[in-house]
């Protein structure tokens, strides 16, 4: 008697950001057969990874590179063949500075996020008081804390190396990072290995320096602030990586200017209803308010109110690679609680301004990777990237470009200021730290309207609560940069996993 031929599983993964692509392309890697529809609201793919080129500039309009520390994204670049396409960050520029009353101070080498590995930069500072400095010292000898429970950043930095070190060092640092309140931000969900020093080894500067001394024998200089030389970058850009998993996905695959409506699940499969979306056309601005909520309505409303007439579509299994808000409106018919606990996630929203210039206009010689701010410079800018020093393709030889970072937990209205008031107000407080003569040749606004999911103290617990409620519903999961990370890595491997749950259970 033949054989009957294996019918092929229909998958959708709703949400093209790189959470979704990574899903979406790991489905089609393990299983070759199965039958992927990658669904996105907008005429564009890749999400926050989004480059063009213009006026000889590669401009990076959301992130621009990703760490090697974490091994994900690395293998998906050497798996789609891009490995000979990485480029490390200069190794000329490798410092932070950070202002302090309207100027640019080095960061002191060897302070690593938040623990100094070398004391005289920290003792020689301008950055720090002497009482300032001789309590971030004093860290070595405080005892650690013998509480479990979960602590915000901001606690956990005072505690251990004071009021000054946190206000002026480290939260500039990490709302960098973050885009977050450390009043809020959780340890054990960001940075949970700095807790674990302190548990292991009494002390971060203690276990810093053993780090580094292991680490750092006859490798010459040592950083500041990130570590640079664990970054890398795509020379084409790191759209190349989102069009070379489009590419691998097949025709067809990539349903853009797609709405999902609602989801049901339908005996051993999910109902997926969806419509045609005019919320985005391809090549226009990504910052618009609401940008993923379904059929275009504010968070919280219900999907299902704006479905009728929708395409119905029958599913085995369906991977949500949307944002927590957009996820908990879909899931809110299905399970209220679970709806409510992804909603309880807070995103924060960012505006990335992007300068160019004729090297001459600038007075500073550019001497690093990147500027940090602290909120005590009541300045509406969080961070500025030296970015054609950080990655020297990016601008043509002589001239400059330059990435300022502003919104965030610290300055929402940044974010949805309107531009001519927002330009300018930017450009006067970067050309006065560094020095620039005239106007821009260059300039660019990129809006992200709740793109930056914010890890709040209990994050962990919160996760676990919402992953056990989506165990009871077969065929589902989730993924993004809402739970386990939000770094490029961490979004590629929960994507990742992602898929290969939904294959493990249906094999």
């Amino acid at each position: 008697m033949p054989s009957q031929r294996k019918l092929s599983r229909r998958i959708a993964v709703i949400g093209g950001g790189i959470s979704g692509l990574a899903a979406a392309h790991r489905l089609v890697e393990l299983d070759p057969d199965c039958e992927v529809s990658l669904l996105e609201r907008r005429g564009r793919v890749g999400g926050a990874l989004w480059t063009i080129h213009e006026d000889g500039f590669q401009i990076e309009q959301g992130v621009d590179n990703f760490i090697t520390t974490i091994p994900w994204g690395l293998n998906l670049c050497r798996r789609l063949g891009l490995e000979d396409d990485l480029v490390q960050t200069n190794p000329k520029y490798r410092q932070t500075f950070v202002v302090r009353g309207g100027r640019l101070y080095k960061l002191p080498d060897g302070f690593l996020m938040m623990a100094p590995t070398r004391m005289w930069p920290l003792v020689t500072t301008p950055i720090l008081s002497p009482l300032g400095k001789l309590r971030c010292a004093l860290e070595y000898f405080i005892p650690p804390s013998k509480e479990t429970a979960d602590e915000s950043m901001a606690a956990f930095v005072r505690r251990r190396l004071g009021r000054e070190a946190y206000e002026r060092l480290v939260e500039p640092l990490l709302s960098a990072v973050y885009a977050a309140d450390l009043e809020k931000l959780s340890v054990d969900a960001t940075l949970s290995r700095f807790r674990e020093m302190e548990r292991e080894h009494g002390s971060l500067v203690r276990a810093m320096r053993k780090q580094m001394v292991a680490g750092r024998k006859g490798k010459g200089k040592a950083e500041s602030g990130p570590r640079f030389s664990m970054f890398v970058t795509l020379r084409r850009g790191l759209s190349s990586l989102v069009d070379a998993i489009v590419e691998r996905l097949g025709e067809g695959t990539v349903r853009s200017e797609t709405v999902v409506e609602r989801i049901c699940p339908a005996g051993n499969g999910w109902q997926v209803w969806t419509s045609p979306s005019d919320y985005l056309a391809p090549g226009d601005s990504p910052g618009v308010v609401n940008a993923s909520s379904p059929s275009g309505s504010t968070p919280g409303e219900s999907p299902g109110a704006k479905y009728d007439g929708a395409k119905c579509e029958l599913f085995d299994a369906v991977v949500l690679a949307t944002p927590s808000y957009v996820a908990g409106s879909l899931l809110e018919p299905l399970d209220a609680e679970l709806g409510r606990r992804l909603a309880t996630i807070e995103h924060s929203s960012t505006a990335v301004l992007t300068f160019g210039f004729d090297e001459s206009q600038i007075g500073h010689p550019l001497d690093g990777m990147g500027i940090v701010v602290p909120t005590a410079e009541k300045s509406p800018i969080l961070a500025c990237s030296l970015s054609s020093r950080k990655y020297v393709h990016r601008a043509p030889e002589g001239k400059t470009l330059l990435r300022v970072f502003v919104g965030g937990s610290r300055y929402p209205e940044a974010a949805e200021m309107p531009e001519e008031e927002l330009c300018p107000r930017v450009f006067d407080e970067l050309a006065t730290l560094l020095g620039i003569e005239g106007q821009p040749i260059y300039s660019r606004v990129a809006r992200w309207p709740r793109t930056m999911p914010q890890y709040h103290v209990g994050h962990k617990d919160l996760v676990a609560a919402i992953e056990s409620g989506v165990e009871k519903l077969p065929g589902l999961e989730l993924c993004g940069n809402a739970y386990h990370g939000v770094g490029i890595p961490d979004c590629i491997h929960g994507g990742e996993q992602a898929a290969e749950r939904v294959l493990d259970a249906r094999s």
